[in-house]
């Protein structure tokens, strides 16, 4: 029985992964490392409203763990030599060098946790990919681990995450599976049965899923590039609607009650985000054009070849509404997170919306109820469209949505979050400039209340 486990990296994945696994498993010591000082200091402080991370219930599983069986350090070389089981889940971004640049993934943190796991473990370890990774990572893992000259033998398990920000916590309470890969073994299926051990604690069995390691790797990606196909499939028809006539979200309703089809992620928007859907999918692009599967790969592509069109189409009609210039208009922006319930902000739809107004020398003045000014400005910056100084010229970020709005031109929402629903939208248009103009990139609002009060709306497909 596993009684020690360690996760190397802190972030979106490993903090509340490694958190559900310690309220769930008291017996088991989870303790979670990075060499990030200041992650692991706000992990570790008392007010839980500052945890680097914002998911729903986070802050209450880390109260009722940490301290208990659940410890945020950066000791990570104790923490390897302590533990039976270690989860590697730190980055692995899109190359922005070298060969497979902008397609595949970047594994050297990857290889780093590996070559820091040989080097320190004197004893027999299961490693657990929790990164998303390509197919036969674990191969490479098993090379550097192999070939230590410590006698120590490791096990690969591949056990990826299938979680939604906003409701990750949710997910890992009830998730519709656990996927865990493995060698078939002996060894490798003593490994698997080890961890399916620890998720059975709250996991009926038959939601855990065993396969073989290339399966499982291969798993998470496909499920992301279906989800993401879901989007820019009902997004490329809601082009078509707008053209036509039809609203788009009567047509997702009508197809969405096809039970070969169903209701979920057929949702239009301004297109998706995250750390995933795009990252996943160029990934397997990059996978099948190695292999020489051309069509394949153009296949995928188009996906985020769809997404991006959406982001851009979505600036120009702001830009094309308010008479073809936006330069010196103030447009509010409601929300800066790629989704609600998240204050992440990887890849959001607001990055690109901004940078393309910002280029028409808008000025654009935002608030998220979860998301601050440094990050935001981060997010300009590392675009790399202009200096950081022009950004600063053009952007203004409030703590209040109501002065976001005053003497705007425009609103345009571009997070679900629920509290703009509820927001006073008569005292928003008396502050605004007229006409008031409301640009809804996630079909939030109400159409017929905003027009009553005089606003000229515009939405996603309609």
């Amino acid at each position: 029985m596993i009684k020690n486990i360690c996760c190397i990296g802190a972030g979106y994945v490993g903090g509340p992964t490694m958190a559900v696994i310690a309220k769930k498993c008291p017996h088991i010591k989870v303790t979670v490392v990075d060499l990030n000082q200041d992650r692991i200091d706000a992990w570790n402080n008392e007010d839980l409203k500052k945890l680097p991370i914002y998911e729903p219930g986070l802050d209450e599983v880390v109260q009722e763990a940490r301290g208990r069986n659940l410890f945020f350090s950066t000791e990570v070389d104790k923490a390897i030599e302590e533990a039976e089981m270690i989860f590697i889940s730190v980055n692995t971004p899109t190359k922005t060098y070298g060969v497979g640049k902008g397609m595949a993934a970047d594994l050297k943190y990857i290889e780093l946790c590996a070559r820091q796991i040989a080097r320190v473990a004197k004893e027999d370890k299961i490693v657990v990919e929790k990164s998303t990774l390509p197919v036969r990572t674990a191969q490479a893992i098993k090379n550097i681990l192999d070939h230590t000259g410590n006698g120590v033998n490791f096990q690969i398990l591949s056990n990826p995450e299938f979680l939604a920000e906003g409701t990750a916590i949710e997910d890992l309470f009830e998730p519709d599976r656990v996927l865990i890969g493995g060698d078939t073994t002996p060894e490798g299926e003593k490994a698997i049965q080890q961890l399916v051990d620890v998720y059975a604690n709250w996991v009926a069995k038959d939601n855990i899923l065993t396969t073989n390691v290339w399966s499982s790797e291969l798993s998470k990606l496909t499920a992301n590039a279906f989800l993401a196909q879901r989007v820019s499939s009902i997004n490329a028809m809601s082009e078509l609607c707008e053209k036509t006539g039809a609203d788009v979200n009567e047509v997702a309703k009508a197809i969405g009650m096809d039970s070969r089809i169903g209701p979920k992620f057929l949702k239009a928007s301004v297109g998706f985000g995250g750390s995933c859907f795009q990252k996943d999918i160029l990934n397997l692009v990059y996978i099948a054009k190695t292999y020489g599967l051309n069509e394949v790969a153009d296949y995928w592509e188009q996906v985020i070849v769809m997404n991006d069109h959406q982001k851009r189409r979505f600036a120009k009609n702001i830009i094309s509404t308010l008479y073809n210039t936006v330069s010196g208009k103030k447009i509010a922006f409601l929300g800066w997170a790629f989704k609600k319930d998240t204050n992440d902000t990887r890849e959001s739809a607001a990055i690109y919306v901004a940078d393309d107004l910002i280029s028409e020398q808008a000025i654009i003045s935002i608030f998220d109820p979860k998301v601050g000014k440094e990050q935001i400005l981060l997010d300009l910056n590392y675009l790399e469209t202009r200096s950081g100084e022009e950004n600063n010229k053009y952007v203004q970020i409030e703590s209040d949505p109501y002065k976001v709005a005053k003497d705007s031109h425009a609103i345009a929402v571009l997070t679900e979050w629920d509290e703009f629903k509820s927001y006073d939208w008569q005292k928003i248009y008396d502050s605004m400039l007229k006409p008031a103009f409301v640009f809804d990139g996630r079909n939030l609002l109400d159409k017929k209340e905003l027009e009553k009060i005089g606003f000229i709306y515009q939405t996603i497909g309609s």
